[in-house]
């Protein structure tokens, strides 16, 4: 069985985007100019499971037969993105050709919708680039490339604005009252009064109040594992004599713990250049 996705923006993310009306203003967003799109034209083709570790993509949705958008939402930064994309188009593609019983093989050429990817940056990193690339994760020249534009706050409040607005409120609500229903209620009082997604919050409140407890309870289930790695980590250490008996993927996991980082915690665990990264940024050598 595929594991759950964790983290509560990325789950409100698909549950909102998957509704016609805000896919719909998400491509306005992204397409202004094409003032003739109609609902009829716009169909949700996201993805539900990509990869063999459960990796799901957040959204993807195609515009007539001639576009198709994948769009991620990411509080966490990472330049890995452009590989994640690839597979998830590889995968889209594969069923729009068997949907559209296209022949490959045949002389004739197929016609595809042209992609576009997209990556709602929620975070707080200051130097993000605009644009991301497939050729940045390989040496020399390729045959294949991929760019993903990083989408963030541009000020215009649109509903790309309003969903990063929303993940913000979240992670400052979490700090404060910890994955409880104060953070929940309040993170909702918050949005109603700035009108961040307003309507989409008074209209779906029971179906977001069970999403974000339901992925509440999953997280502290998860901090609990991840707590219990430390410790193995740390008796680990404490063996071999490491860092006065705490070895340092141990002493990372407790300064993420006590910085609310959670999902910075659970890549950390598996992921090497993430690791070493937090490890210069909180001085544990």
């Amino acid at each position: 069985m595929a594991e759950p996705k964790r983290t509560i923006k990325d789950s409100i993310f698909t549950f909102l985007f998957g509704e016609p009306e805000y896919t719909m203003e998400l491509y306005q967003t992204l397409h202004p100019e094409d003032t003739t799109v109609k609902d009829s034209d716009v169909k949700l083709v996201t993805l539900q499971n990509v990869l063999a570790n459960g990796l799901y993509n957040d959204l993807g949705f195609q515009v007539r037969d001639k576009l198709i958008l994948l769009v991620e939402a990411q509080s966490t930064f990472s330049e890995n993105i452009p590989l994640r994309m690839l597979l998830y188009l590889a995968a889209t593609y594969k069923d729009y050709v068997e949907e559209h019983k296209l022949s490959l093989y045949r002389e004739k050429k197929v016609s595809i919708p042209r992609p576009e990817l997209y990556v709602v940056y929620t975070g707080d990193k200051k130097h993000v680039p605009d644009e991301l690339k497939l050729s940045s994760l390989f040496e020399g020249d390729g045959s294949v490339e991929l760019s993903v534009k990083v989408l963030r706050d541009d000020g215009k409040g649109s509903i790309v604005d309003q969903y990063i607005a929303f993940s913000k409120i979240v992670d400052e609500q979490v700090k404060l009252h910890g994955r409880t229903d104060e953070a929940l209620y309040e993170t909702l009082r918050i949005c109603r009064e700035r009108k961040i997604l307003k309507p989409f919050l008074d209209s779906r409140e029971k179906e977001v109040v069970d999403i974000m407890t339901t992925l509440f309870d999953q997280q502290k289930v998860w901090e609990i594992e991840l707590h219990n790695v430390a410790q193995e980590n740390l008796h680990e250490g404490e063996k071999r004599g490491e860092i006065k008996g705490e070895n340092k993927l141990g002493l990372l996991m407790k300064a993420l713990f006590a910085a609310h980082r959670f999902e910075e915690a659970d890549e950390a665990a598996t992921d090497e250049a993430k690791r070493n990264q937090l490890y210069k940024e909180f001085g544990i050598q």
